[in-house]
């Protein structure tokens, strides 16, 4: 159960991410040191998915 909560969180985080780009990339003027911090963060979280998928 632990673990689901636990990719639940992580998807969550991913989702969340993935909206901030979207909403940073349509400003007029996208920081694009902060959209490089955020796609870093996202692969990130989405590698650690990937290794907790194939664990379990």
């Amino acid at each position: 159960m632990a673990m689901t909560a636990h990719l639940d969180s992580l998807n969550s985080k991913h989702a969340d991410l993935d909206a901030k780009i979207a909403d940073e990339e349509r400003r007029p003027h996208p920081d694009e040191a902060t959209i490089h911090a955020l796609k870093k963060l996202k692969l990130r979280i989405k590698d650690e998915l990937a290794n907790l998928e194939r664990v379990h």
